[in-house]
């Protein structure tokens, strides 16, 4: 009989968390990192699935994950992150795709630890939508060959289908890139400081003093410079202000466990 399938044991049912590798051995693509701090500080027992990108699609559709978006067409768009959840029902677990959808519904079935302080849902919305459209597009340029180098060889081979590797920035393109991406970060440095003017907030986090959703979505992004670009000069530079925040990532969201 399998091992998942053995009627003796008395394991508690563990979530998974579907991730795509690298040549690191820790996690590194932010939207992933987003639903593993939510995971973490909720204390959620889970385990990692590994899949490159390439089988992605197959695997997603292999275990019956819905798409976490839709073309134009109407075919299916199937990404990361991904969590099948037995706890409920080990037979016909939920699968859920989409970094968003996940956390409200981790947020909904694990309401203790909650990441959505009440009357929060749709300023955190607004806050994550600007972490997406203002700091992680202007970062894409730089970190999409960073990230693309340090895949497995297979995926880079996937990418590339026998065409010249991702053109890496460098002279005046770079320095123009990171200009723009520092102008952001510095501009939601400065936000976060009008918590800690007031007198009710740190200036660490979103809401003040309670952790949410906006912070791991912020720190994701924090994580993927340092792990793809952390010998990169120009990194510490454009979010030295968030060091702060970063280091509570670090500290409190515990973002070095890999389960």
């Amino acid at each position: 009989m399998s091992r998942h399938g053995s009627s003796r044991s008395h394991a508690v049912p563990l979530l998974t968390l579907y991730d795509v590798p690298s040549t690191s051995t820790q996690p590194w693509a932010p939207s992933i990192w987003r639903i593993r701090f939510i995971l973490n500080y909720k204390r959620l027992p889970y385990r990692t699935k590994w899949v490159e990108f390439q089988n992605v699609e197959r695997t997603l559709r292999e275990i019956g994950a819905p798409p976490s978006s839709t073309r134009s067409d109407g075919r299916g768009v199937y990404t990361l992150p991904v969590i099948v959840d037995p706890t409920r029902d080990a037979y016909h677990p939920r699968i859920i795709s989409n970094a968003n959808t996940i956390a409200e519904y981790l947020e909904t079935t694990y309401p203790a630890r909650p990441v959505f302080p009440e009357g929060s849902r749709a300023l955190q919305n607004l806050f994550v939508h600007f972490v997406q459209e203002a700091l992680s597009k202007p970062l894409l340029p730089i970190m999409v060959p960073l990230s693309h180098n340090a895949l497995p060889e297979m995926t880079q081979d996937y990418f590339r289908g026998g065409n010249p590797p991702h053109h890496m920035l460098s002279g005046p393109q770079r320095e123009q890139a990171w200009h723009a991406v520092k102008e952001q970060f510095d501009f939601l440095a400065m936000i976060l400081d009008k918590n800690r003017g007031d007198g009710e907030g740190d200036g660490v986090v979103a809401m003040g003093h309670e952790v949410s959703y906006a912070d791991f979505a912020l720190c994701s992004v924090l994580i993927w410079i340092e792990r793809m670009a952390a010998h990169d000069g120009w990194a510490r530079a454009v979010y030295g202000r968030l060091l702060t925040t970063f280091c509570v990532a670090i500290d409190f969201f515990n973002f070095t466990t890999v389960f």
